[in-house]
């Protein structure tokens, strides 16, 4: 017997999941955590989630599900964190293949369940875009929460939502999840971490890390690199709300026009009629955008001895960044605005670790001008 979870949104909610899990059930009991291997580009260079058959090495799990191990491997030139996700977390991981809209999940939950020998399923998503109306300005990607509640609501198998870190993720606001949320199952702390306590040493996911952060006591304005503007870390971030599939349905429109979906395709039209735009479709155009405008291969990396040294890099970044107002950032944010190489991000690493320690609020950095 194993406890049947499955991560909303793809990306970083496995994470999230796990976690979830450990904390209202105990790390030791079985469990599997379905999740779409759909990262994104930084993680994906292909746009849209990816199928069992884009991967080597699965394991069968029933007719058409698979379970990613730490064996597993991307076919080229896909990519996935999955199978290293698979090595770090306690449950076994599923994925989930959209391909087929809310009627093709609906048969993988339903194998699911049965592998399992699970009679409920608990659905899990970090941030509460599984909650969006659609209408919301920051909204980003809601399809594949939205087609998980019309596949749960298919297979007739009691399901619970929970939605944990309300805001976290930059899509809905929290002063706009709340009223729907009522009073939290249970405030995540710093023991409830432990089980996924070292994937951020690697995993570039911000959302969970924001959640990890809050659940270690951390409260204030934090940086990303994946929203247009900072998340604040309140009192209500590490909680964990449960709602049950029906309330989450009747708030989502998004997920009740996917009920009968049989294809992506078709998920995807729905998207542009509820939401006014598809995500996949975004990652479309940005993909060929980066494409496009990549350098040529003849274009040499500036040369260190050209720049700054790396802490003065680092020092100008860090008052310029905490002068907005920012107190706390995410490893990815450094990486990426100051353009780091992985040798020079483990430099920077050592550096702050050496130079001033208490900079560390794992799995976030403090700024020490802030």
């Amino acid at each position: 017997m194993k406890r049947l979870l499955i991560a909303a949104g793809g990306g970083g909610d496995a994470i999230t999941t796990a976690m979830v899990h450990a904390a209202l059930h105990g790390a030791d009991e079985p469990a599997l955590i379905l999740t779409y291997a759909w990262e994104r580009l930084v993680v994906d260079p292909v746009p849209g989630p990816r199928r069992p058959s884009d991967f080597t090495g699965t394991v069968p799990a029933g007719p058409t599900l698979r379970l990613v191990t730490p064996d597993s491997a991307a076919r080229p030139p896909a990519g996935s964190l999955l199978p290293r996700l698979a090595a770090d977390l306690r449950p076994e991981l599923g994925i989930l293949d959209p391909y087929e809209g809310a009627l093709g999940l609906a048969r993988q939950i339903t194998e699911a369940a049965a592998y399992c020998g699970a009679d409920h399923v608990d659905v899990v998503d970090v941030g509460g875009d599984v909650l969006a109306d659609g209408t919301e300005p920051t909204l980003r990607s809601p399809l594949g929460d939205a087609l998980v509640l019309a596949a749960c609501a298919h297979t007739a198998i009691p399901t619970s939502v929970h939605v944990a870190g309300p805001g976290l993720d930059s899509e809905v606001p929290e002063a706009a999840l709340l009223p729907e949320l009522g009073a939290p199952l249970r405030t995540l702390t710093a023991d409830d971490t432990l089980a996924v306590q070292h994937v951020f040493d690697w995993h570039p996911s911000e959302a969970s890390a924001l959640l990890v952060a809050a659940a270690r006591g951390i409260r204030g304005v934090c940086g990303t690199r994946d929203a247009p503007q900072p998340v604040t870390l309140t009192a209500a971030s590490p909680n964990v709300y449960r709602l049950t599939l029906e309330r989450a349905l009747a708030v989502n429109p998004l997920a009740r026009a996917l009920a009968d979906s049989t294809d992506l395709a078709e998920a995807e039209r729905a998207s542009r009629q509820v939401c006014g735009f598809s995500e996949i479709a975004r990652e479309r155009t940005r993909a060929a955008g980066l494409a496009q405008n990549a350098a040529p291969p003849a274009a040499p990396r500036t040369s260190p001895a050209e720049l700054p040294p790396l802490p003065e890099r680092f020092a100008h970044w860090e008052h310029r960044t905490a002068r907005s107002g920012i107190a706390y950032v995410t490893t990815r944010r450094i990486n990426e605005e100051l353009n780091l190489d992985q040798a020079e991000l483990m430099e920077l690493r050592q550096h702050l670790l050496t130079a001033s320690p208490t900079r560390h609020t794992p799995p976030l950095w403090r700024l020490a001008t802030a």
